[in-house]
């Protein structure tokens, strides 16, 4: 671990433009580089936020295959849409491009060629997998079959998802193409291979040993798994249409594959952002008084801390990441967040619904952030932490205290009285927090660090309750001048800590109490007084608004007509079954009737007892459909009878004829009903 580094390079993995940023990519990646950004900033120290769009590869193929448009048309929609979500959740890049830029085809090109030239390549003829009916080889995601480690039928070319193996395509067990559906045939073709298994020395020196105490378990393992598996060479070339050209001779027609492309474009980014500020953009990747942390989803742990740096490692004239602290996933009431199937939280549909509460997602996602394990984001969970945390406890205390100024002092800072030992105690605890919520961001620990900011909101508030200054005042004004300047000095320590966590929030409490913005971090220990007497302070504003169950109920059902869509599509019908004759059906005697009376079979949890009015008799009725219907809500139900099926006893009640039933798209049983107007009895043709 690098101590006292000059500077800092920080980059947030670049997502696919292919499409929008949802909830997951906010909690696993963006909003904790963003929270160490501004903290350090704070901090007064040189930082290189860096991130852009990822727009070559596969999946950008894919998406404009599917919408029938151009891989261009593409990047260029969804480039726009995440860059405008990324400005509306406050995520303070220094710099975000874009791996279209000329100046990423020139840097990625020259890395390229800079590793060739030295031999670092190893040149190959392989059999890849070949679509012929589309004329084309089949790269990673243009592949799915059954993965060969755990069976999951649905793998794609380079991962399951499944079970997260990382694979080849040529591993998948019937592998069909995505493109034409046909079975792909293996095709000779050239590519260039990074050979890892050279690095396996100085990844076990660098990472497992070097980083043993200071690198999360999660990363950690991941690494360890690898390379004690055994590294193998890995292609840095794919047979693609959409991408960088491979530059060098015999490769016409080749892409460089976009995991070499991609963190490429973090390097890019930064000579994008140092040529516009007019600065020198190799300190900030070559000096070795520079910390460069890597902000990733898990997914990303092999490309980040095997692949990327046996790159910059072959490279030999750039540092190594300081850390990569990848977070696990964040799943959405209780399922995996999936792009495909529009289970997500969509940013940009987020603040149609609540305008102006950036920073209650903000707070939601840190609070129950996925650093250790995957966490679960619910509906519920977002609007008690906003109503009872953010509301009840952070906007509680600051409305008080600026209610109460202005009513006793017209917005002016009282000057203090002497202070009391509960005075003395509540400011030099205030004084103790920058270092314990520096000592969690520090380590990565953003949901802890958050914890502790909002404790700094619990010492005010509990300040308040046990000085009761609304009382004091009848009997001893002059104390209460000391009260509320103490309750002030812990106001404007919010203002200034929550900047890196609330930045929206820290903005609108230092346009509340004027601030002029120009105290840092360290200032709320070091300083005497943050706001002084005479000051004058704005009028009260509501920081947070409750968020009632209306709005809730709205997302959750927004989310379950996602969940039927989604059963729809995927439902499958059964296959048709074997021919019969017209004979064969005319057997069968189906009437119309009508549900009579119903009662549960005792000891029986699927069976109900009905009386069916078949228009040519009232019969008795057992059907299995106690767990989805309760027998008040099916008694006067117009159904169809199978009325001449054999007489069959079921727990001694003997059964005369069946009830004709169907799934939903969600898998529930529904009756097949016949029109209103048909009476019972009448026979379906």
């Amino acid at each position: 671990m690098l101590q006292n580094p000059k500077r800092y390079t920080i980059t947030a993995a670049l997502p696919y433009t292919n499409g929008p940023i949802h909830i997951g990519h906010l909690a696993g990646v963006y909003v904790p580089a963003d929270i160490y950004s501004r903290y350090l900033r704070m901090q007064g120290k040189d930082v290189a936020f860096i991130c852009g769009s990822d727009e070559h590869g596969v999946a950008i193929s894919m998406k404009a295959k599917k919408e029938g448009v151009s891989p261009q048309e593409i990047i260029d929609k969804y480039d726009g849409i995440i860059r405008k979500s990324f400005i509306d959740f406050g995520i303070s890049f220094n710099n975000y491009s874009r791996t279209s830029a000329k100046i990423h085809h020139d840097t990625a090109s020259e890395f390229f060629r800079k590793l060739y030239d030295k031999g670092d390549f190893i040149e190959e003829v392989t059999e890849q997998l070949y679509d012929a009916k589309a004329n084309q080889f089949l790269a990673d995601r243009f592949v799915v079959g059954t993965c060969p480690k755990c069976g999951n039928e649905e793998a794609y070319g380079d991962q399951c998802e499944k079970c997260g193996s990382t694979l080849n395509a040529t591993d998948l067990i019937n592998p069909k193409s995505t493109i034409t559906g046909e079975t792909p045939i293996l095709k000779s073709t050239k590519h260039w291979f990074l050979p890892l298994d050279r690095y396996t020395d100085f990844l076990t020196e660098w990472i497992l040993v070097g980083h043993k105490n200071d690198w999360k378990p999660n990363v950690y393992g991941q690494v360890k798994s690898w390379v004690d598996g055994g590294l193998e060479p890995r292609a840095v070339t794919r047979d693609l249409d959409w991408g960088i050209d491979v530059p060098v001779e015999g490769a016409e027609g080749k892409k460089l594959y976009v995991w070499f492309d991609a963190p490429i474009g973090y390097i890019s980014s930064t000579k994008e952002w140092a040529a516009r500020e007019g600065k020198d953009w190799e300190p900030y990747w070559k000096n070795e008084d520079t910390k460069l942390v890597h902000f990733i989803g898990k997914d990303n742990i092999v490309f980040h801390c095997i692949i990327f740096p046996a790159m910059l490692k072959a490279e030999g004239s750039y540092i190594l990441p300081d850390n990569v602290p990848a977070n696990e996933f964040l799943n959405l009431e209780g399922n995996k967040l999936s792009t495909s199937k529009n289970w997500a939280v969509w940013l940009h549909e987020y603040l149609e619904d609540f305008p102006e509460k950036q920073d209650v997602l903000r707070y939601a996602l840190t609070a129950n952030a996925p650093e250790t394990k995957d966490n679960d984001f619910t509906w519920k969970d977002f609007q008690a932490r906003n109503n009872n945390e953010l509301v009840a406890v952070f906007g509680n205390f600051i409305n008080r205290v600026v209610v109460l100024t202005n009513k006793y002092y017209d917005g002016f800072i009282p000057s203090p009285n002497e202070l009391t030992e509960i005075d003395e105690a509540t400011l030099t605890e205030l004084k103790a927090y920058p270092a314990v919520i520096s000592s969690s961001v520090e380590r990565y620990r953003f949901r802890e660090a958050l914890g502790e900011l909002m404790n700094v909101a619990r010492l005010g508030n509990k300040y308040l309750a046990d000085e009761e200054p609304w009382k004091v005042m009848k009997d001893n004004p002059e104390r209460v001048k000391t009260q509320m300047y103490v309750a002030l000095q812990i106001a404007a320590a919010l203002s200034i800590l929550s900047e890196p966590f609330l930045p929206f929030t820290a903005a609108k409490l230092s346009r509340i109490l004027k601030n002029d913005g120009k105290l840092k971090w360290n200032d709320v220990s070091e300083n005497s007084e943050l706001i002084p007497a005479g000051h004058q302070i704005g009028e009260a504003e509501l920081l947070f608004a409750k968020i009632e169950d209306e709005e809730i109920q709205k997302q959750i059902d927004k989310l379950e007509a996602t969940k039927t869509a989604n059963l729809a599509e995927s439902k499958q019908p059964e296959p048709q079954k074997e021919l019969i004759q017209f004979e064969d059906f005319a057997k069968m005697d189906i009437r119309v009737g009508t549900i009579l009376e119903a009662e549960k079979m005792p000891k029986a949890n699927k069976l109900l007892v009905l009386k069916v009015d078949t228009g040519i008799d009232i019969r008795t009725i057992v059907s299995g459909i106690a767990e989805s219907f309760t027998p008040e809500e099916i008694i006067g139900k117009r159904v169809s009878v199978l009325a001449n099926l054999a007489p069959r006893a079921l727990r001694g009640v003997e059964s005369q004829g069946m009830i004709l039933m169907t799934t939903n798209a969600e898998g529930k049983l529904v009756f097949i009903n016949p029109d209103a107007d048909a009476p019972n009895g009448e026979t379906v043709n």
